[in-house]
């Protein structure tokens, strides 16, 4: 399968056009970052460092109670000797479960005492843009938050809406998660980081074993529409159609007529 022809020049783009967007959105703002411990949020916190230097980037380490891997993203942020700050979301997050589960009236329209799994597992990414935003909007100059997913995910639609999908800028929108770890590896960061299996941290299973098919036939799939398997077919182009709405603009009414 063909990846990124020259990892390092690529990279050096992706310098430059963080470089330029924040000449453009924010000369003096400082990237912020939320650092999960996985190669996404790693890989974009080393090109961020690297377009900005280390001082305008902050990483923000968003644990939901305990993190069983947050001694990675400690890790990753000592390692790019990058600011940084850890705060815990758990009691927000169940700050938020409590109002809604002793909601009576909302008990009598979902038919539901307590979150749905997709709640459980979605809440959090948007608790964590959340305080990214909050974050950001306190420093002195201002700070504009990092997009982090990239293109396979976004493909099937692997992401939360207005959680790990929103932010001001993205690097790796385009890139696959092949190519996402060979900027990682050209970037020079630990190799336990850019080889570490994908995982949501949250149901504890790997991002592969949820999604059904592995990222290596999704990367080869996206790029040749070539795939082996004609199950696997259905289920990458159902996930895809069903999850466009994740990577639309909003859709809005266009009055220009009626006037």
């Amino acid at each position: 399968m063909n990846m990124l022809k020259n990892p390092e020049k690529t990279k050096n783009e992706i310098v430059s056009w963080i470089q330029k967007y924040f000449e453009e959105n924010g000369p003096e703002c400082t990237a912020v970052v939320g650092i999960s411990g996985g190669k996404d949020s790693s890989i974009t916190a080393a090109l961020c460092k690297e377009a900005l230097g280390k001082d305008r980037v902050l990483g923000v380490l968003m644990p939901n109670g305990v993190q069983s891997d947050i001694d990675d993203s400690r890790h990753l942020v000592e390692a790019l000797d990058i600011p940084h700050v850890e705060l815990n979301i758990e009691e927000a997050f169940n700050g938020m479960k409590h109002m809604i589960e002793s909601s009576d009236e909302l008990k009598a329209i979902t038919n539901r005492d307590e979150l749905s799994n997709d709640t459980k597992v979605n809440l959090p990414p948007r608790l964590r843009m959340a305080t990214l935003y909050a974050v950001a909007q306190m420093l002195p100059n201002g700070g504009r938050v990092a997009n982090t997913c990239n293109n396979s995910e976004d493909y099937v639609g692997y992401s939360t809406k207005y959680g790990d999908a929103a932010g001001d800028f993205s690097p790796l929108a385009h890139v696959l998660v092949e190519e996402v770890r060979q900027l990682g590896r050209v970037l020079g960061l630990p190799s336990y980081l850019v080889e570490k299996t994908p995982s949501d941290g949250l149901s504890g299973m790997s991002d592969e074993d949820k999604l059904g098919f592995t990222y290596e036939t999704l990367d080869h799939y996206i790029l040749t529409g070539e795939i082996d398997d004609e199950k696997t077919k259905e289920r990458i182009d159902r996930m895809h159609k069903l999850n466009l709405h994740k990577l639309r603009i909003m859709p809005s009414f266009d009055t220009s007529n009626e006037r």
